[in-house]
């Protein structure tokens, strides 16, 4: 049986409900724990409805991390209801289709990330089959299955913002819009 959790978190979004498959309880995961399918790939935006879903089954989020193939903008640090998670970005060691996150009790998921434009059916059966516990495909691997079913896929760059900017270890882009949507989040109520 595979959980999938919606709810609404995030106050500044028009659709904030985190689209979530996890691999049940208990159960030995297989390559990955699970899938998300965010809405889009702007992390300051997305982030904070997937962590309080796993913050209330796992724990406090404390770090992701990412391949900038997928990510036009990845900032150092990202609010969410009452905390900041740190984000990092590994352009060979990490699956391009994959988000790491990890909690402050020494846990970590694997989450294939379904492009923000799949359609709901194929969504919905991506995010199935990374949540089943017998699943021995990468994210890529995953994705590219379903490409070769004849599903349409998605340009990999179709889902970039227009303000998209690489990584940066320096004060660029991702670290002003991380501050700005800190000061908002600040005004945001803690969740419970």
């Amino acid at each position: 049986m595979t959980a999938i959790l919606d709810r609404a978190t995030t106050p500044t979004s028009a659709d904030a409900t985190a689209r979530l498959s996890l691999t049940p309880s208990g159960v030995r995961p297989g390559r990955l724990d699970g899938a998300w399918w965010p809405r889009s790939r702007d992390l300051l935006l997305e982030l904070p409805s997937l962590a309080a879903e796993i913050d209330e089954r796992w724990g406090r989020i404390t770090r992701i991390t990412v391949n900038p193939a997928q990510w036009p903008v990845i900032p150092r640090r990202i609010p969410v209801a009452g905390h900041t998670v740190h984000a990092g970005w590994f352009t060979v060691e990490q699956d391009q289709h994959m988000i790491m996150v990890c909690s402050y009790a020494p846990r970590r998921l694997s989450l294939l990330v379904v492009p923000p434009r799949t359609d709901a059916v194929e969504a919905a059966r991506l995010m199935a089959e990374a949540a089943d516990p017998a699943n021995t495909r990468t994210a890529s691997d995953l994705l590219a299955a379903e490409s070769s079913a004849g599903a349409a896929r998605p340009e990999v760059g179709s889902d970039f913002l227009p303000s998209a900017v690489t990584p940066s270890t320096g004060l660029g882009e991702a670290d002003r819009r991380a501050d700005l949507a800190w000061s908002r989040a600040a005004s945001w109520p803690a969740s419970a």
